[in-house]
């Protein structure tokens, strides 16, 4: 089920993955350079509900729009913040995740949304070959409960390099997009699945039902 919603952005659209029985919903935002077909956003999708998370897979103005180029982060800040509203009507506690830039909107807008905790995939740490421009800050600074899924040869971040302290899963192998090589000792059938329980052992673990937001 979609929904579309109005932003200062312009319009957005939420596609709904809703569990039979839901104790929270998962809200996952799309990187700079794809949407929520993204391979790891549509497995948590599809397995998710079954361990009663409603997934809500959120396409920002600019993807909604057909535009080649995301905005300004403010802009997806923006957007995010005006959305928030529709993610968390249905009452229940809201992880706020994506992967990527949509990684980094969740860390940066969840402590202020009332988020209850915050799922960074292939989360930017540094833009590929320039550690120094560490993002870490973004991470750290959103002071909820966070899980990093990072792939083991992720250019923007290999898991090695996070702060020490920070709850990370890594997914062998796996590059940006969580892409394995063929020749790797991992496919990508059981790359994904380890991604997906991972995530899934973890929202378990928070303890979020309706009650508890």
């Amino acid at each position: 089920m979609s929904e579309i919603v109005e932003t200062p952005a312009g319009e957005a659209r939420i596609t709904w993955h809703h569990a039979r029985r839901p104790q929270s919903v998962l809200a996952l935002g799309h990187g700079a350079g794809g949407g929520i077909e993204a391979r790891d956003l549509q497995a948590l999708a599809e397995v998710l509900p079954q361990a009663g998370v409603t997934v809500a897979l959120v396409e920002q103005p600019w993807r909604v729009a057909g535009k080649k180029v995301a905005p300004a982060p403010k802009t997806l800040d923006t957007a995010w913040r005006a959305l928030w509203p529709s993610l968390a009507s249905p009452g229940l506690p809201v992880v706020s995740g994506g992967r990527s830039a949509g990684a980094r909107v969740a860390c940066r807008t969840g402590g202020e949304l009332g988020a209850s905790a915050v799922l960074a995939l292939s989360f930017p740490l540094h833009p590929p070959g320039r550690p120094e421009k560490s993002r870490a800050e973004e991470l750290t600074g959103a002071g909820l409960p966070a899980l990093v899924v990072q792939g083991g040869r992720d250019p923007f971040g290999r898991p090695e390099e996070f702060p020490e302290g920070t709850r990370i899963v890594e997914v062998p192998h796996g590059d940006h997009g969580f892409a394995v090589r063929k020749r790797a000792d991992i496919g990508q059938e059981e790359a994904l699945a380890l991604l997906t329980e991972a995530v899934r052992s973890w929202t378990g673990g928070l303890g979020l039902s309706s009650g508890a937001a």
